[in-house]
């Protein structure tokens, strides 16, 4: 816990810094011009990551991914059509890339550990419409074959605060794995700083097959709360049922997450904050988790960190296999992980971006791991950065697919 506590006090340094003629946040969000708009994002990492301890090892990955969004207004209301693709099934491999303690989905009949998955190919594949009442309010409906249901904080692929942060937070299956549900429907209402979201989608969790859909039916659901106290403040509130998600557990679950988010940015620069928690509830278990993270970018060089403490699934990582014959609620432990690290931007052309850069991970590893995982493991990355050209209206910092295209349109 002091780990927090140090996280909380950067994070009211980098809140008290003053930047002269930035904005609020809500500032940066442009009124679209008549006709149609396309917006583009996306990252290739050159990746060599090494995981420390026994269940460690070392390898070279290229994770990826791209967004286009195609957006037209016309009056009081705003369409958007939404394409998020990746080509982490070939270039980061069916196994996913090492990262010890993470836990989640499954390969061959068996539980994928120490592993993080690879995204699928179809990472979105939606539209929205957005009808605009009034200068504070407005409505919008979304959904497609591959979307997003409104639960947990902003994915962390779009959180700002994780722009600097390569590896999947240990608690991604607490937070937003759900960020790639194949079938969704959100409805979204704003009412000045409030905005109510629901949603129904599939629950289930992609399987081992990246490259295809994994359609289901729309038998879960899910609601989110989002407040601005201020214009570069925003916290949100959900839960959601999701029904029969795992591939070699049976029953379903219950996700409840909080997150607070800060983002200030200017055009040539940025600093974010979020700090999260959340529970699953499920399999007669409630798995707590809770991360804190940041990323401070200036025009050549940006610093990032995260804390992760999060309860992970003792048995499973011991013995790869899920324990059918427990007499018990599966074993929980609580693992921390430390991260830190920098870029720095070594060219420019034609809007794409290269930097280089280097991150270090510290753990606190429970007594049962201990004799699998190590005492003291530490895990570092060395990678190469391309972020891809964006237009006027920058990069798609905190993108969610149920408020439209208002949210993305910032510098």
């Amino acid at each position: 816990m002091r780990v927090i506590g140090l996280l909380l006090g950067i994070t009211r340094v980098l809140i008290a810094t003053p930047e002269q003629g930035t904005p609020a946040q809500m500032a940066h969000q442009h009124a679209a011009a008549p006709g149609a708009h396309l917006m583009q994002d996306g990252v290739v990492y050159g990746l060599f990551n090494s995981q420390g301890g026994p269940r460690g090892g070392d390898e070279f990955v290229v994770p990826n991914w791209w967004m286009g969004m195609l957006m037209r207004d016309r009056g009081r209301h705003s369409f958007s059509a939404n394409v998020m693709l990746s080509l982490d099934p070939a270039t980061v491999g069916e196994e996913g890339y090492r990262e010890i303690f993470q836990v989640g989905e499954a390969l061959d009949g068996r539980p994928l550990v120490d592993r993080q998955h690879p995204h699928d190919l179809f990472m979105q594949l939606a539209a929205s419409w957005r009808l605009n009442m009034s200068d504070t309010t407005s409505l919008t409906i979304a959904g497609g074959p591959v979307g997003e249901p409104t639960l947990g904080p902003v994915a962390y692929i779009h959180r700002p605060s994780a722009a600097g942060l390569v590896l999947a937070p240990l608690g991604h299956h607490t937070f937003d794995s759900t960020h790639i549900s194949f079938g969704v429907v959100s409805g979204s209402l704003e009412l000045g700083r409030w905005v109510l979201e629901g949603s129904v989608f599939n629950g289930r969790e992609p399987d081992a097959h990246r490259w295809d859909f994994d359609f289901g039916p729309l038998d879960s659901v899910a609601g989110r709360v989002w407040f601005r106290p201020a214009g570069e403040w925003e916290v949100q509130f959900s839960s959601g049922r999701l029904r029969e998600p795992e591939e070699l557990v049976e029953g379903d679950a219950t996700r409840t997450t909080t997150s607070v988010g800060w983002f200030r940015q200017r055009p040539d620069r940025f600093k974010a904050v979020t700090i999260g928690y959340g529970v699953n509830s499920a399999h007669g278990e409630r798995q707590h988790g809770l991360f804190g993270e940041l990323t401070f970018e200036q025009p050549a060089l940006s610093f990032s960190s995260r804390v992760d403490v999060q309860q992970v699934e003792t048995d499973v990582l011991v013995s790869g296999e899920i324990p059918h014959d427990a007499s018990g609620p599966p074993r929980l432990d609580w693992v921390t992980a430390i991260t830190a690290g920098g870029a720095r931007r070594l060219l420019v052309w034609r809007g794409f971006e290269g930097s280089a850069g280097a991150l270090v991970t510290f753990y606190r590893v429970p007594e049962p791991l201990q004799s699998t995982h190590g005492t003291h493991p530490v895990s570092f990355q060395v990678f190469f950065r391309v972020r891809l050209p964006v237009g006027q209206m920058g990069r798609m910092w905190n993108m969610r697919m149920s408020q439209g295209h208002k949210m993305e349109m910032r510098h």
